[in-house]
């Protein structure tokens, strides 16, 4: 009885040795797993520290700039916040937003109708050569604005192919000089940016759409649903994420659109086509208001932050 008494003692203190030392080594590993959960984060602070260096720090520094009175160059005079009140108040930036909005519709609305319609054709019917359509219709994506604004510059002028064509079939009296016409110039310049932005949002609907299994097609057609009523109960909900991000890139290009206008028209004729972007140019280098061009600026992103903030809250919920 003794010897099983000693023996049992000596096994229990052994397996008493063998759980110290496991959890020993349970209690070691717990700071490397520590820290190892920083190692992300070193990972993303490059990142980080680019985006605060070249986004964060100039959006702060022209917001301390929206509270001066300065040319740029010599002393500044702390003004407060009278440069925002002028932005509501100056009738000529005023315009500048309500153009900005404008451009919006010939920029998101009128490409994603367009966009909607083509892809859900292309995407149903076989078509050879998908992918050099495709292409073609995403070039103008690649092209520089500034070479697109010359072309079409060239196209809208008045000896230019659009009026020869109006010519040709006879409708001389529907001749204008397109971009120097208080009436047409502004949707003549949204136009362009209709052709930009339409390939982009194309392709973007057909990628959603092509990830629809055809079997939801097949049990909707058996269920008697004819083309447009797929469309709306099934293509459009399935796409719906597709359709916020072309909706939040083509905002974004209207409301920031500089280059298009600035080869174009200028802003004019007169006020017709002045948009916030070029009145911040205008404001910085023509006049030497450096307060009031950086307080238009921040007011723009404040807008485009708002109106894409609404635009993603809204495709989420759908």
């Amino acid at each position: 009885m003794a010897n099983t008494e000693t023996i049992s003692r000596g096994a229990s203190r052994r397996s008493g040795r063998d759980a110290s030392r496991r959890s020993g080594r349970g209690s070691a590993r717990r700071p490397g797993r520590s820290t190892r959960s920083w190692v992300p984060y070193a990972y993303l602070a490059p990142a980080l520290v680019l985006y605060g260096l070249f986004l964060l720090v100039p959006l702060v520094r022209a917001t301390q700039f929206s509270l001066f009175e300065w040319d740029g160059l010599g002393a500044s005079t702390f003004v407060g916040f009278e440069n925002y009140v002028a932005v509501f108040q100056d009738e000529r930036l005023r315009s500048a937003f309500v153009h900005a909005l404008v451009l919006v519709f010939f920029y998101a609305i009128l490409p994603l109708c367009i966009g909607l319609v083509l892809a859900a054709i292309l995407t149903r019917a076989r078509v050879r050569g998908m992918g050099f359509f495709r292409t073609i219709i995403f070039l103008p994506q690649v092209i520089a604005m500034v070479v697109v604004a010359v072309t079409w510059r060239q196209i809208y002028a008045p000896d230019g192919p659009l009026n020869g064509l109006l010519r040709l079939v006879g409708l001389d009296n529907l001749t204008t000089a397109w971009l120097g016409d208080y009436t047409w110039t502004l949707p003549a310049v949204g136009l362009i940016g209709t052709w930009v932005s339409t390939g982009l949002v194309t392709v973007l609907l057909m990628a959603g759409m092509s990830r629809i299994p055809k079997e939801l097609y097949e049990a909707a057609r058996l269920d008697g649903a004819g083309p447009v009523r797929e469309f709306f109960a099934l293509t459009l909900p399935s796409i719906r994420g597709e359709i916020t991000v072309a909706l939040t890139l083509t905002i974004v290009a209207a409301l920031k659109t500089f280059d298009l206008v600035y080869v174009t028209t200028g802003g004019g004729p007169g006020t017709s086509t002045t948009v916030p972007s070029y009145e911040v140019y205008r404001r910085a280098f023509e006049l030497g208001e450096v307060g009031a061009a950086a307080a238009v600026g921040v007011t723009l992103t404040i807008i485009v932050f708002a109106i894409n903030a609404v635009v993603n809250r809204i495709g989420d919920k759908s």
